[in-house]
């Protein structure tokens, strides 16, 4: 019994993993007032370059470089469309969305020459030993799970930089009124972008935990709406490091659920449905109880906002 404890917590941990990071590039960009909806499609981009950088050169490090470099890519163009340009933030996120999630699919068949998935690559998995999975492998195989704790030591920092430092004061400034933040001195523009970039970053290193973190290939569709559940997470979290973080935790411990009662006599899809069923439920219930940054998804102009 306290095997089977010690298995599900373990799989909690991992599976909340790609969300905390997702979810703190989530919370960093909106409390500088720009909703990032694209975190589905930054996921996939860095899941899809990070198994192509471990492809072509057969090393993990330009394998995250590559995810971290693409994250910033895109979140470059969204704070282009949402912050210089003004575009609804909502559909610029979901355009990335769309054209990320079916560029993949369509460069898997072009450079793999395979739909559907690429081939395996040099992954995290080869790292340290193998064996079943529990509380105490994360902490005897801390190369293996390197980006886990690369995902606490991101929770902490964030928490850190917003709470105790004249920058993160700033960028708070800048969610809830940025045109007093003009006032004071601050920099709104830039402060966007590098929030929104970040961020980006953030959720692209999310998604190449998936394809060579917990696995070691990219397969069309792996993201699988893990960026959708971030963005519950941080309206769950109050948009907060440690409240997002929780909640992301709370998901991954009904993903962890999902696999042990597997072997009960219970419908596959409705195991599979239980992650997405509760970011519904949580979305219901705490959605109107919680407050967004006042300028969070609010255009701005140095006229005004708009």
């Amino acid at each position: 019994m306290r095997e089977l404890v010690g298995a599900i917590i373990a799989i909690a941990l991992v599976k909340a993993t790609p969300l905390w990071f997702a979810a703190m590039g989530g919370v960093l960009s909106e409390n500088a007032g720009v909703v990032n909806i694209g975190l589905e499609g930054m996921m996939a981009a860095g899941a899809f370059c990070a198994v192509l950088g471990a492809y072509y050169t057969h090393s993990l490090a330009v394998a995250l470089a590559c995810a971290v470099l693409t994250g910033a890519a895109w979140g470059l163009l969204l704070a282009y469309l949402a912050v210089t340009q003004r575009a609804d933030q909502i559909v610029a996120g979901m355009a990335i969305n769309v054209l990320t999630v079916g560029g993949a699919a369509f460069l898997l068949a072009v450079l793999f020459g395979q739909p559907g998935a690429s081939p395996e690559v040099v992954s995290f998995g080869s790292l340290g030993h193998g064996g079943s999975l529990g509380v105490g492998d994360l902490v005897r195989n801390p190369q293996r799970y390197a980006l886990f704790w690369l995902a606490l030591v991101a929770i902490a920092a964030l928490h850190v930089f917003l709470y105790r430092t004249r920058g993160g004061l700033h960028l708070r400034a800048v969610g809830e009124s940025p045109q007093t933040a003009l006032t004071a001195g601050i920099d709104v523009i830039r402060t966007r972008y590098l929030a929104t970039v970040i961020g980006s970053v953030l959720a692209a290193l999310g998604g190449a935990y998936l394809s060579i973190g917990e696995v070691d290939l990219y397969s069309d569709g792996m993201v699988a709406g893990r960026g959708f559940i971030a963005l519950a997470a941080v309206i769950f979290g109050r948009w907060t490091p440690l409240g997002a973080a929780g909640a992301c935790l709370f998901f991954g411990f009904f993903s962890a659920l999902q696999i042990a009662l597997q072997r009960a006599a219970l419908p596959a899809q409705l195991l599979e449905m239980l992650p997405y069923v509760l970011t519904i439920v949580a979305l219901a219930g705490f959605i109107g109880r919680s407050r967004a940054p006042a300028a969070d998804g609010v255009p701005f102009s140095s006229s005004g906002e708009v």
